[in-house]
């Protein structure tokens, strides 16, 4: 049996996105008789952890020189990088070894070098970034890669408007909600005046008990939890909802989801900026400007709030730009490699 291994960023700081693409890429790759192993610090965010345990992937210690992870690949058939900490020197010594490699990029390739560099991000294909050498590119939309969970609750016809008395607001900032988002947007959403049943995720304590401090007006209620497996059921239940423009965009669009995007860190603001452009999702604005002040977000809450047409328009314009294929053509070049 071949074996792949997956050396992929995770933390309190980092996020999970890297990991969630990655196990949606290892669920495909496993259908076809690989074994795989995940080399990342996942014990640092327990709910990474628990769901690479769930898939029964084994988890290495993450390595970070050049020579690690040449004693790495040794007893490997091929590996993927996603990282944006490894340094360049990583990529082109593993690469020089001549297992094959494959690295999902954002963008800036970041000092990646790989046989196969694949940007799943939306209009990534319009770019042309200087290749290392022999290297091919996968770039776009046709490459997102979506789990299973998401993919067991697509829809199997493009989402009808859906009118609710109280629209049903989901709030998730990945899971970790590193950059503490969730407080922030429940101000806004309160600073509407409309009715609204809304859940946010908050992973910690300290983000529950700021979520439990936000004032809200009689006609509007919020729960807080924390992180869920229960996620894609949750978004289908939902009218609205809102999430950081990263990783999750494209689970959101696949799901036909009414997306409500808010820009969390600066590396995001090319993806938020075309999934605004594409009429697929709607911006609620840069995080950054969030804390400040929140008149730029609260009118477009209105709107998604009360416009159950606008709301109906956005989810099906997601379910059509992602068809939930991509993991398939991503492993298709991956064991093509091997």
């Amino acid at each position: 049996m071949k074996r792949v291994g997956v050396r992929c960023d995770v933390g309190p700081s980092r996020g999970v996105g890297h990991v969630m693409r990655c196990l949606a890429l290892a669920e495909e790759v496993r259908r076809r008789d690989v074994e795989l192993v995940f080399v990342c610090d996942a014990h640092t965010v327990p709910w990474a952890a628990e769901q690479i345990a769930a898939r029964g992937i084994a988890v290495h210690p993450a390595v970070w020189g050049p020579a690690e992870h040449v004693e790495l690949v040794a007893r490997l058939d091929a590996l993927v990088f996603d990282s944006y900490d490894l340094d360049a020197a990583v990529y082109t010594a593993v690469r020089a070894t001549g297992v094959p490699t494959l690295a999902i990029v954002d963008g800036d390739l970041r000092g990646a070098e790989a046989d196969v560099l694949v940007d799943q991000n939306l209009a990534a294909e319009l770019d042309h970034p200087p290749l290392p050498r022999d290297s091919i590119r996968l770039a776009g939309l046709p490459y997102v890669m979506i789990r299973d969970e998401i993919l067991d609750h697509r829809p199997a016809a493009p989402p009808s408007d859906r009118r609710s008395a109280v629209p049903q607001v989901f709030a998730f900032f990945g899971g970790t909600d590193a950059f503490g988002a969730g407080p922030y947007v429940a101000r806004a959403l309160a600073a509407t005046g409309l009715p609204f049943e809304a859940t946010v995720v908050a992973p910690g304590a300290d983000l529950a008990a700021k979520l439990a401090a936000v004032g809200l007006q009689s006609h509007q209620h919020l729960d807080v939890i924390g992180p869920t497996t229960e996620l894609a059921a949750r978004v289908r239940e939902a009218d609205l909802t809102i999430s950081a423009s990263g990783t999750s965009t494209w689970e959101l669009l696949c799901l036909g989801a009414t997306a409500g995007l808010v820009c969390v860190v600066d590396n995001q603001e090319m993806g938020y900026e075309r999934a605004i452009d594409t009429g697929a999702a709607a911006g609620l604005g840069l995080l950054s400007v969030l804390q400040q002040d929140n008149s730029e977000a609260v009118p477009m809450l209105k709107r998604l709030l009360t416009d159950t047409a606008e709301r109906g328009r956005l989810a099906r314009a997601g379910w059509e730009l992602v068809d939930g294929r991509g993991r398939e053509r991503v492993a298709d070049a991956l064991l093509q490699l091997i």
